[in-house]
């Protein structure tokens, strides 16, 4: 097995562009969390989300002519690429484009409605119902030639590919929360067993949309706090009450380490292992017990070949809700035991939402900075224990501890579960 570094960091956040910004905001505790600008949310139930701001200006020049067939959480994708790219000091026109790879993750991309809407009024009966018989009359010429281009969840990794001429394995993965992971997990093995020498890994998401908004909210997901936006996300808090729905991009370039050696690459930690299992419990809620979600964490420190009294801190999945930090917790305490107390974990969703199919690379992005900086990134709003959420989440304040191994989490929907373990570089 062949070892693999991380050489650039790109990401698109709600509280921070590019990896100065973002991280001295996590380090800081600034909160990306605010009322929603992207639509007239005036009327809805919950007012607020962590919205990125405009990533035109971060996107490669090459490819902004290319804007009108990217959905929203596509520009987030590529714009991270780039700045990863520029990061990582990679020539990639120097490279053979044939040993070069994309894997990201995603989910769900919201339809435009207004884009849409107009041709659906044109096909409606007089008492509103769909009538697709007009529909049909309005003919493919109602619509965009492209249209469908900015549905299709593969587009995140082609979009990246085409912008960088990356022409070796392109794959995407639709896991829910935990894709981010999964994939920066699934290009660090394609890279170990040879596949390629460089991945450019993460995940992308936005789903601040009038329509999905409703769905999360009548789901019963979403915070409905009437707190100051900023105070919302509270994972493990004792007043948490749902998430924060957050959007944005976050991508690590993974290279094979005598690469990266040979072209005098700076490298931010090492990736070690990935694990993944299913909770097959609940479609919708994460099993009590725990069980799938540490079965993900013990299979990636098999893989990393690590025992887990050597880790030294947990990225954790720290949704804010009641039923994912309790589960989390006990996860937690039945991998590491005793140690469970001594070990700190913190949540970046406390400041920048729950991005989805983006969250575990970006938190990604987040660990291997924490494995290069030695300061924790803390989980702000803690304000009131949880008797049984007892253990160190870094409240509030960032904290310096030198750290070795880390472990990053993501737990989805569906009972879909991954981890990560990377390592501070040792050359």
């Amino acid at each position: 097995m062949r070892r693999v570094v991380v050489t650039g960091l790109g990401v698109v956040a709600p509280n921070g562009i590019g990896r100065k910004d973002f991280w001295s905001a996590c380090l800081n505790g600034q909160s990306g969390v605010g009322p929603i600008r992207s639509f007239d949310a005036s009327a809805h139930p919950v007012k607020i989300a962590a919205e990125v701001r405009d990533v035109l200006p971060y996107l490669p020049a090459s490819q902004r002519k290319s804007v009108k067939i990217m959905s929203r959480a596509m520009r987030f994708a590529v714009g991270a690429a780039g700045l990863g790219i520029i990061d990582s000091g990679l020539e990639l026109g120097k490279e053979d484009p044939g040993r070069v790879g994309v894997v990201m993750g995603t989910g769900i991309v919201p339809v435009d409605l207004p884009e849409l809407m107009p041709h659906l009024v044109q096909s409606c009966d007089a008492n509103g119902n769909l009538e697709t018989r007009r529909l049909g009359q309005l003919g493919a010429e109602a619509l965009f030639p492209l249209w469908i281009l900015k549905y299709l969840p593969n587009m995140f990794a082609a979009h990246i590919s085409m912008a960088f001429n990356a022409q070796g394995p392109n794959n995407t993965i639709a896991t829910a929360c935990a894709a981010g992971t999964q994939a920066v997990g699934e290009g660090f093995r394609l890279i170990a067993r040879d596949d390629a020498d460089i991945i450019l890994a993460g995940g992308a998401d936005s789903r601040i949309d009038p329509l999905l908004m409703l769905a999360y909210t009548a789901l019963g997901a979403l915070s409905t706090s009437e707190r100051p936006a900023s105070e919302v996300s509270r994972p493990f808090d004792g007043k948490r009450d749902g998430f924060v729905l957050g959007e944005g991009a976050g991508l690590l370039v993974l290279e094979e380490l005598e690469h990266a050696k040979k072209r005098g690459a700076a490298i931010y930690a090492e990736v070690l292992g990935l694990g993944s299992s299913f909770d097959a419990y609940a479609a919708t809620k994460p099993d009590p017990d725990a069980r799938g979600a540490s079965r993900a964490i013990t299979s990636a420190l098999k893989e990393a070949r690590i025992d887990h009294h050597d880790v030294d801190y947990i990225n954790a999945h720290g949704t804010s809700t009641r039923l994912n930090d309790e589960m989390e917790t006990k996860a937690v305490k039945r991998v590491f035991g005793e140690g469970a107390k001594a070990l700190p974990l913190s949540s970046i969703k406390s400041m920048v939402g729950h991005l989805i199919g983006a969250a575990g690379a970006v938190e990604a992005v987040a660990m291997a900075l924490t494995l290069h900086s030695g300061v924790l990134p803390p989980t702000i709003n803690q304000t009131q224990k949880d008797p049984v959420c007892d253990l160190d989440y870094v409240p509030n304040t960032a904290r310096e501890k030198p750290t070795r191994v880390a472990v990053s989490t993501s737990f989805g929907f569906g009972g879909q579960n991954a981890a990560l373990v990377m390592r501070n570089f040792k050359k």
